[in-house]
């Protein structure tokens, strides 16, 4: 037993009461606009089916320039992370992608409409 307990840790594991506890929910993009004097950052607001709309910093802006065709678009944010302030601004979340670097950036979009909010399980 003592044996596997090493080999999940070995391999970065989480329980399953790890996982649960982040919220990952589809936002719908209201507006991104650069952040003065940060290369790479974009200052989303997101309808999160929330009262107001969230306010998501993301290092994306290499990729998506202004973020003007990200404007309307749903994608996957993990919502309960711990607010960070981020070159002055309160960041209340984090988009979901891939790839990055040297490889294309591709969000984590869902394949069909949602409600803005809806929890992925």
């Amino acid at each position: 037993m003592e044996e596997i307990k090493n080999e999940v840790e070995d391999k970065g594991y989480v329980t399953i009461d790890e996982f649960k506890s982040l919220q990952i929910r589809i936002g719908t993009i209201l507006s991104s606009e650069a952040v003065e004097g940060a290369d790479k950052l974009l200052k989303l607001m997101v309808d999160m089916g929330e009262e107001q709309p969230r306010q998501i910093l993301s290092g994306i802006r290499e990729y998506f320039g202004n973020g003007e065709e990200l404007v309307g678009k749903q994608v996957a944010f993990a919502a309960n992370l711990q607010p960070r302030i981020i070159r002055g601004h309160e960041s209340n979340g984090m988009i979901m992608a891939t790839g990055g670097g040297e490889e294309p950036l591709a969000l984590l979009i869902p394949s069909e409409h949602v409600a803005a909010g809806s929890l992925i399980r």
